[in-house]
């Protein structure tokens, strides 16, 4: 009888304990913000005044300038850990602020440059944090007479592309085909499109940057050195500091080049086409990127295959009738244009959409998750055909293929933080896209799209299985950034750097001890 009167006195004052400190640890929190929020007043410059760029929850106007770079609908829910404020840099002095009160106060900053990273990391945290919002930081300033351009991190890819067309009609830019990916988290994490087989992954374009380090010092390339400078091309640059800006390095584009897109499917001989796609993809002339995407269409598969070509049509069907005849390339099926009506080809818009499309940043959105993998050597007819069977039992996941080959194997792994080069025959991103919110769908269609990557293990690469940094996928591993951070981040910090991992390690702890 005694310990039962005891046992509820007991819980009673576990619970009273347990409150009163929750109610000290959110006076605490919220004297560590308030402090934050004053470190940021007290230090911006009287010329760039920082308060217009504060948002915090109480401000109306907090919700919407969260969702408006949110991508990723699985990351835009009520449950969904929030910031305790947003910053919407409106001058690099204001970045330099933000961290130099960030690194006194130990609060963790995100860096969010147009949202589109596939797993909010950008944006959402599991400890308190607040947001630098980059989207004000846009400025493109393009010099055709040296051939290159400033492009500061918060520009969308469309914005660059469309700025330098209005500058030159023979000049474009290594970068990847969706116009509404920010240019920031695009960039440091290698970057690519369908020039690669010609000018390299776009880090292979970058001449100079523009970085806030850990000390809030404002740096360009020769001041932060050629250690630091490597790794925020394709290491990642979060990890590094805040860029500021990149100096993009332009590259030729003859005044007409051709594009196509031909659908076949399994009746149409999909598999002969596919097998002999994957024999040739990878050692077509450089200047002829042809990506192949695969989806499931009234119960059976899809190969949609985009091309990309710099130069004529006549030329590109001499090319495509010699390598790659089962495809069945027509006249008909080219499209003509300047490079920067290809760019709006390639993003999907409908024949005669105008270019001003590229400078649109609202994208359509839905639930998603993405996966990468790296092929070194031709899947077997068996083993593509095991794919479609695959495929057609999980309806709506997807698979992209970018061949590599050309430039790409002719760059070392080591000259740049993005490793993938020779030896890859092309790199493969997993997708599936769906509309129903809560985490019975998401646990579904997550379901569904690792069922297919653990389904590829055989035809890929292995030890490590390589992966892109820019499709983060934490299913590869967590970072907890505690005392186990170096063996947290190696399991799926070689998957995606490879032999370069160690390096940036070192340059990582030299840069930013603490």
């Amino acid at each position: 009888m005694e310990n039962f009167t005891n046992t509820p006195k007991l819980s009673l004052l576990s619970i009273i304990l347990v409150l009163f400190s929750l109610f000290s640890w959110r006076a605490t929190s919220d004297s560590v913000h308030e402090n934050f929020l004053h470190c940021l007043l007290n230090h911006s410059q009287p010329s760039h005044p920082i308060s217009p760029a504060i948002f915090t929850p109480q401000n109306a106007s907090f919700s919407s300038v969260l969702q408006s770079y949110i991508r990723n609908l699985r990351f835009n829910s009520t449950s969904t850990p929030k910031p305790f404020l947003i910053l919407t840099a409106l001058h690099e002095s204001h970045v330099q602020v933000a961290v130099n009160c960030a690194r006194e106060h130990g609060l963790q900053m995100k860096i969010r440059s147009g949202g589109h990273d596939y797993e909010g990391l950008s944006y959402v945290s599991e400890v308190p944090f607040f947001v630098l919002d980059m989207f004000n930081l846009r400025a493109v300033d393009v010099d055709i007479e040296s051939n290159s351009a400033w492009v500061q991190t918060g520009a969308i890819l469309g914005e660059v592309y469309y700025k330098i067309a209005e500058k030159s009609k023979t000049h474009g830019f290594p970068a990847g085909v969706c116009p509404t990916v920010g240019v920031g988290g695009h960039i440091s994490g290698g970057g690519y499109g369908n020039l690669m087989r010609k000018y390299g992954v776009t880090v292979d374009n970058i001449i100079d940057a523009r970085l806030v380090d850990a000390n809030g010092r404002l740096l360009d390339r020769k001041s932060m050195g050629e250690d630091l400078f490597w790794a925020i091309r394709g290491g990642g640059g979060a990890s590094f500091g805040v860029i500021i800006a990149y100096k993009i390095n332009l590259v030729q584009v003859p005044e007409k080049v051709n594009a196509f897109l031909v659908r076949r499917t399994l009746e149409q001989n999909l598999t002969e086409i596919v097998d002999r796609w994957q024999h040739v993809a990878y050692i077509l002339p450089e200047e002829l990127f042809v990506r192949l995407t695969l989806d499931v269409v009234n119960k059976t598969v899809r190969g949609n295959f985009w091309g990309f070509y710099l130069g004529g049509s006549e030329k590109l069907l001499s090319i495509m009738n010699k390598s790659f005849p089962q495809l069945g390339l027509t006249q008909s099926d080219c499209v003509e244009s300047s490079w920067i009506e290809s760019v709006v080809f390639w993003a999907g818009f409908d024949s005669g959409t105008s270019t001003n499309i590229l400078l649109n940043r609202t994208p359509a959105l839905s639930f998603l998750k993405r996966k990468s993998d790296y092929v070194k050597k031709p899947i077997p007819i068996d083993g593509l055909e095991g794919i479609w069977k695959k495929m057609i039992e999980l309806e709506t996941t997807m698979l992209t293929f970018n061949p590599y080959g050309g430039r790409m194997a002719e760059i070392a792994a080591s000259a740049t933080a993005f490793p993938h080069r020779a030896g890859n025959l092309w790199m493969m991103q997993y997708l599936v896209n769906w509309n129903q919110s809560g985490s019975e769908a998401a646990n579904f269609y997550l379901g569904l799209i690792r069922e297919l990557y653990n389904h590829m293990t055989p035809f890929v690469s292995k030890n490590p299985r390589q992966a892109f940094l820019n499709y983060r996928d934490i299913d590869l591993g967590v970072n907890h950034n505690g005392n186990r951070s170096y063996l947290e981040g190696r399991v799926y910090g070689i998957k995606y750097f490879k032999g370069n991992f160690e390096r940036l390690v070192k340059i990582k702890t030299k840069v930013d001890p603490e």
